[in-house]
């Protein structure tokens, strides 16, 4: 039979794909062992059933979330977003190795994760954001695109584009990085430091990427777009055309800051991810040269002054953690007070909402290293 539309939500069943010819025995297995309760099926390109009747049915439409969508607690959203991380990575690895394989690919089977994701960035933007720059290093080139995915549909809010721009943006982030599957993994998983030659090769993915993507079905020309230009920097010396300024289209000054920004928060083989804080500080020095100013500040906004799982000094002498935004002021987020630098030693935990407290406040970022701090994403997430 071929399986035209499933049911159930994407995040509940094992495929990425949202239409497949079943033809083998352990796909029926997975679908019968899975939680989807209905499916339709195309008689025009399978096998029908065994009724005298047929009932007649249409493919469910996905539509990204409304903006107008409650903004709920980190907490209650974060058991649902580490879900969704964990079916987004089975789906990302399964759907880059097939384009790996040679196959072609079709953005559609691809848009019911990104509308997920979206799903729960408009819930809260910093849980599954937050929780995907934890990804393992083995993993990083699939669920970087996810991270992307998601920062750009945030972005996106922030710059209040529209629901189907939105929805755009959400799939040329998924795809940006799809160039890679066409680097040998020896040259891609390298551990160490790139040859020249080895660099050239990694440099020629965005190219590699926007011709897989000619060949799919169902690319926009946002994902386009974004996908050979992510690398161009607003002073004309990225690649792999050297755009400059106004020559680079808002979403290619998007991806560009959404990928550095995972890139450089994420531990790689190589390198251990900087604090997020202190890498939007760092991007902040790059800004004007490699990306668009008004969309920087965006992006600041989008993700807090002090992202999730940023460490920050307060007043009062204490380090604390920022686990959540409030959505009163961005110079107040909610905050777990854990080490008193006076006594340079732990002390109770105590989260406190510097919305609703005013005896302290933050007075700056602080580098978990320089303070022997090495469990700091444990401290946030738990």
């Amino acid at each position: 039979m071929f399986i035209q539309e499933l049911s159930s939500s994407w995040i509940d069943h094992p495929f990425w794909r949202k239409s497949f010819k079943l033809e083998d025995e352990a796909l029926l297995k997975q679908l019968l062992a899975s939680k989807v309760e209905e499916l339709v099926i195309d008689t025009a390109k399978g096998l029908d059933v065994e009724v005298t009747q047929a009932v007649e049915s249409s493919p469910a439409v996905n539509t990204p979330p409304p903006p107008a969508v409650p903004r709920v607690p980190i907490d209650q959203e974060r058991a649902q977003a580490a879900k969704l991380l964990k079916a987004s990575e089975r789906a990302v690895t399964s759907m880059f190795t097939e384009v790996r394989m040679g196959k072609a690919l079709n953005a559609e089977d691809a848009m019911p994760l990104v509308e997920e994701i979206a799903a729960s960035v408009f819930r809260n933007e910093n849980a599954l954001i937050s929780l995907v720059r934890l990804k393992r290093k083995d993993d990083y080139t699939y669920m970087h695109s996810v991270a992307v995915c998601a920062l750009m549909v945030a972005l996106a809010k922030e710059l209040k584009l529209s629901a189907e721009d939105t929805r755009q943006a959400g799939l040329a982030g998924l795809l940006h990085d799809v160039g890679k599957m066409a680097i040998p993994l020896e040259v891609l998983n390298k551990p160490g430091k790139l040859t020249d030659n080895e660099f050239d090769v990694v440099r020629g993915h965005p190219a590699a990427g926007h011709e897989i993507l000619l060949s799919s079905t169902g690319v926009g020309d946002v994902a386009l777009d974004v996908c050979l230009h992510h690398h161009e920097k607003m002073d004309g010396t990225g690649y792999p055309k050297k755009l400059k300024g106004d020559q680079i289209s808002l979403f290619a000054k998007m991806g560009a800051i959404c990928d550095v920004y995972d890139a450089i928060t994420s531990n790689r083989p190589y390198k251990a991810g900087w604090e997020p804080g202190v890498s939007l500080q760092r991007m902040a020095q790059w800004s004007g040269t490699h990306f668009d100013d008004a969309v920087f500040k965006a992006f600041i906004k989008s993700m807090g002054i002090y992202p999730v799982g940023s460490m920050v000094m307060m007043k009062s002498g204490r380090l604390a953690v920022v686990i959540d935004q409030s959505p009163k002021s961005l110079l107040s987020p909610i905050v777990k007070v854990f080490f008193s630098t006076r006594v340079k030693a732990r002390i109770p935990v105590e989260i406190i909402d510097l919305s609703k407290f005013s005896q302290d406040k933050i007075v700056g970022h602080e580098d978990p290293v320089l303070w022997g701090i090495n469990d700091i994403n444990d401290i946030w997430s738990k």
